[in-house]
């Protein structure tokens, strides 16, 4: 069986306490430091190479910056403007190959609007921007899985849009680009690594590098780590280490020392506000077999995205400097303010601050130019070698993780004689094997389980191929077929499923990662807490009193969450934000 698709992939807690064991006596051939997409990325790049591979994350996959994007795959529009032409052919060749292959059930195509306010110039200006786009994308869709881009008369482009002002729209280009669940996409990645043989490890902080002597260019050989499970310290041995630590790369700058070169990244806040599907009319796709269209508009500094996500939407992002705490970037009311006016300017009728079900802020990592202004620096990435032993990679975007991964990780075996090239451009995730068995057969699906055939079609878009994993926990036993309480969209099973095989050690895991419970609910995931805590404790052994301090965190975390967003700026947002410390913290 491909090594991909088996048992392997599970992250069972019994599987973190034997790659945890494991990694004390072993010396790996690669250690990857962080594990969002980036780091996930270069450990599945180097364990499918046949490379011994550890993966540690502070605190939980996806954590910070890869479960909080816009959710998109894309080729970046914008940057055309920027004459950035080679980073926009590699971001649509990577969208190609998760459309096609890496992820097909987790990326899915998604058409989008380009409003037109002006006379004819505008279509014309945009239009061949959109055309080139088309252009470099084209080479890489051979079956066109992403369709090609179309002009839309006003009356067209309400139809798509009917929230739309018609005295703003004079008409539209419709283009195509794709959405994908980044932390389930992120996690896919991890599990996917283990399944060819990594050691993964999350909730496990490195506290400082190991070296091979005492000067600056002492070569790196490990880290020092904290397991904040239960506060006990390790080391792993490597014979290179990548750290893929994002808006943490000074973190890592710190360890080797000020005479060391470093990777100089600043952090960009992007804020994104969740809406449910009733604050924006939507098309009637009644018969159509359509998909609902998102928007792109332009704003003074950047662009706002209107997003559909399920029967909900995601408006975002801003793009300005954050220098605060980084584990928990706060949105403000500014950040909130600032996204309504930009969308209200344009739809016939105003969202206001309350129709908004959910909030998150993201920072991205971007590489430091000349310029202060976040949305001028660069959107891709740099690998660097500041030491013997160590390599850092940093900037570039969601979209061309993979990249950035095998550059990492072919610097990193350069010092590792006869290790084989990449295989990752055609490597498909755990989900994605038998994803054209499955993607129709939620009504088949559906009857030899007892849950509903529109459950079931969720569960297929989050679990691919591997749907019968959850489906198998409620025939075992049907009370698991039953909603969560305050989030009817998902099953009690999916708790129970991300415990025994997906990592999850804590609540705010599940209601934040592996589902999207905490930003797609009015009450953020409290309602639902209590009874996702009590499925989650039988599974990993937790008594009363560490139940209820989980329970108790999450709310502390959502209720230090909404008060940072009525705080009119950063500083004071975050010092709300800190208000709430990581459960992880106690340890």
């Amino acid at each position: 069986m491909h090594p991909g698709t088996t048992d392997r992939t599970l992250l069972s807690p019994e599987r973190r306490r034997a790659d945890r064991e494991a990694l004390a006596d072993e010396v790996v051939d690669v250690l990857v430091i962080g594990g969002g997409v980036t780091g996930a990325g270069a450990a599945l790049d180097a364990a499918s190479r046949g490379l011994s591979v550890a993966l540690l994350e502070a605190r939980d996959w996806a954590a910070g910056t890869s479960s909080r994007s816009s959710k998109l795959i894309h080729g970046g529009l914008r940057y055309l403007e920027q004459l950035a032409f080679p980073l926009v052919r590699e971001a649509l060749s990577e969208r190609a190959r998760l459309v096609g292959t890496i992820a097909p059930h987790l990326v899915t195509p998604l058409p989008f609007l380009l409003p037109l306010t002006a006379p004819v110039w505008q279509r014309a200006y945009y239009g061949a921007g959109v055309a080139l786009y088309d252009l470099l994308g084209a080479a890489f869709t051979p079956g066109r899985d992403i369709p090609r881009h179309r002009h839309l008369s006003r009356a067209a482009t309400l139809a798509a849009f009917p929230a739309l002002r018609g005295d703003v729209v004079r008409g539209a280009i419709r283009y195509w680009d794709a959405q994908v669940d980044d932390a389930r996409h992120t996690l896919a990645v991890v599990r996917t690594a283990a399944g060819y043989g990594a050691r993964v490890l999350s909730s496990a902080r490195v506290t400082s590098l190991l070296r091979d002597g005492t000067g600056p260019g002492a070569a790196v050989v490990g880290a020092r780590v904290t397991d904040l499970t239960d506060g006990t310290s390790f080391s792993v041995r490597a014979r290179s280490v990548v750290a893929a630590t994002g808006v943490w790369s000074d973190d890592i700058g710190r360890m080797l020392g000020a005479s060391a070169p470093s990777l100089k990244v600043r952090a960009s806040k992007g804020v994104h506000l969740v809406l449910p599907g009733s604050a924006i009319e939507r098309a009637d796709l009644t018969g159509a077999g359509g998909t609902q269209a998102g928007l792109i508009l332009r704003t003074p500094s950047s662009v706002l995205f209107v997003i559909p996500w399920g029967d909900r939407w995601i408006v975002g992002t801003t793009d300005t400097p954050w220098r605060l705490d980084r584990d928990h970037p706060a949105a403000s009311s500014a950040d909130i303010d600032y996204l309504l006016d930009q969308l209200n300017r344009v739809l016939v009728r105003p969202v206001g601050t309350d129709d908004i079900l959910g909030v998150y802020a993201g920072l991205r990592p971007l590489l430091a130019g000349e310029s202060d202004e976040t949305s001028r620096l660069s959107r891709e990435h740099a690998v660097l070698t500041p030491v013997p032993g160590l390599v850092l990679v940093a900037g570039g975007k969601y979209t061309t993780y993979r990249v950035m991964a095998e550059d990492a990780v072919d610097a990193a075996v350069s010092v590792l004689p006869g290790a084989p090239a990449s295989r990752t451009a055609r490597l498909p995730l755990v989900g994605a094997h038998r994803w054209n068995d499955v993607r129709g057969a939620a009504a088949e699906l559906a009857a030899g389980s007892g849950v509903p055939e529109e459950t079931v079609a969720h569960l297929l878009r989050r679990h691919g191929d591997r749907v019968d994993d959850v489906l198998r926990l409620v025939r075992q036993d049907p009370a698991l077929g039953r909603p969560l309480e305050g989030a009817p969209g998902y099953l009690a099973a999916e708790v129970l499923h991300a415990v025994l095989a997906e990592g999850a050690l804590h609540l705010d895991d599940v209601l934040t990662r592996r589902t999207r419970v905490s930003i797609e609910t009015a009450h953020r995931g409290v309602d639902s807490a209590p009874e996702v805590a009590r499925i989650m404790a039988a599974a990993l052994g937790w008594d009363d009193d560490r139940t209820d301090r989980e329970v108790s965190h999450y709310a502390a975390r959502v209720a230090a969450e909404r008060e940072s967003q009525r705080m009119p700026d950063d500083h004071t947002a975050d010092a709300a934000r800190l208000g709430a410390p990581d459960v992880r913290a106690h340890v």
